[in-house]
């Protein structure tokens, strides 16, 4: 019998060669089409975060990582959007049933998006919130059937207190009809991630869709043991890795057919290039293996312990951040051994160079 984690890594690797094919429509829409997030929710990607009980696939950390780097080996904003939707999923661990049922409940594939700074304002009103504000790097939300916003709470002019004296911010998860989209998002990279700035504008919002991250007490789980923001920081990292990945795979296809200008020997037996090549897969292999490794320990943690410590969280963190900026020295090595080739849209090297580049931003 196929497992969870099996299926949904052969339907990703499945999908790379039709992404590879549709990446240059991808950049110029700005936007992942319909079709393709339609797919990939239908597939579950953008459920694997929502817990078991409310109809999600609650994926463990580890495959959720190779799982987003498969995809980003296709197409780098058709992997972010990915992500970003899967870790916005993780509100309905913290909301109350009836609310996640709403939303995810019955087997739904609900395609989500959202932003987890709380640029914006919430005022107590009833059983819910009066929500206005704004939002930068909406990352799929021209996909999405509902849309979140971090917002602070207010209370008499400023922002409501926790009991240890931190301001308290609140998810709120709204229809996307409730939503304006604006259009922001004219960038060098990630360019198909629809990443555009939104406002909600005196959204009611009622107090089961608005979920406090460190505050409020998700289910009793394993993978809502994890920090949120080491899943979603771990999807950076594996949007970087598949790209490195894709980047290298590239260079090699074409080494043995080019011969640079003034030479005699093909760009794949010159010496510069064997090392080169090397070089970058030291820094993508090992910052990939490091990653995979601190999050297995944690994941055996969270199952067995049910707590990650605090040099576990350092660890992953550590491993996320070296991952990201490796992977871009990786792509930008075999950018240069590219030459002038590198430049063109096929193969394309380019657009790897510019998406790993504003993946480190």
């Amino acid at each position: 019998m196929v497992s969870k984690s099996d299926a949904l890594l052969s339907a990703a690797e499945g999908f790379v060669p039709m992404l590879r094919d549709r990446t240059d429509e991808i950049e110029q829409a700005r936007q992942v089409p319909q079709d393709i997030a339609e797919t990939f929710a239908q597939a579950g990607f953008y459920s694997v975060m929502v817990p078991e009980a409310d109809g999600g696939l609650e994926l463990d950390p580890p495959t959720f990582l190779k799982l987003i780097r498969t995809l980003a080996r296709g197409d780098s904003s058709a992997a972010w959007c990915t992500m970003i939707g899967a870790t916005t999923g993780l509100g309905s661990a913290y909301m109350p049933k009836v609310a996640a049922e709403e939303i995810f409940g019955g087997g739904k594939r609900t395609i989500t998006s959202g932003v987890f700074a709380p640029t914006g304002k919430a005022i107590l009103e009833g059983d819910g919130y009066r929500v206005s504000g704004r939002w930068q790097w909406g990352s799929g939300s021209r996909n999405a059937a509902w849309i979140s916003g971090g917002c602070f709470v207010m209370k008499d002019g400023k922002p409501e207190m926790s009991d240890t004296g931190v301001p308290i911010s609140r998810m709120m998860m709204v229809p996307a009809e409730d939503v304006t989209l604006l259009d922001t998002w004219d960038v060098s990279g990630l360019c198909g991630t629809g990443s555009t700035d939104y406002e909600m504008k005196d959204v009611f919002v009622p107090k089961a869709r608005a979920v406090a991250f460190g505050y409020d007490t998700p289910m009793e789980r394993p993978l809502y043991v994890f920090p949120l923001f080491a899943l979603l920081a771990s999807g950076i990292a594996s949007v970087s890795l598949g790209i490195a990945r894709s980047a290298i795979d590239e260079l090699v296809g074409f080494a043995s057919a080019k011969t640079p200008q003034g030479t005699l020997k093909p760009l794949a037996k010159r010496p510069d290039t064997q090392m080169g090549v090397a070089r970058a897969e030291a820094h993508v292999r090992s910052a990939q293996s490091w990653m995979d490794d601190t999050f297995s320990e944690a994941w055996e943690a969270a199952q067995t312990k049910g707590v990650i410590s605090v040099d576990q969280r350092r660890d992953m963190r550590l491993s996320m951040a070296h991952a990201t900026t490796a992977s871009a020295q990786g792509v930008d090595i075999v950018y240069d051994l590219g030459g002038c080739t590198s430049v063109y849209k096929r193969p394309p090297l380019q657009s790897h160079f510019r998406d790993a580049t504003v993946a480190t931003q």
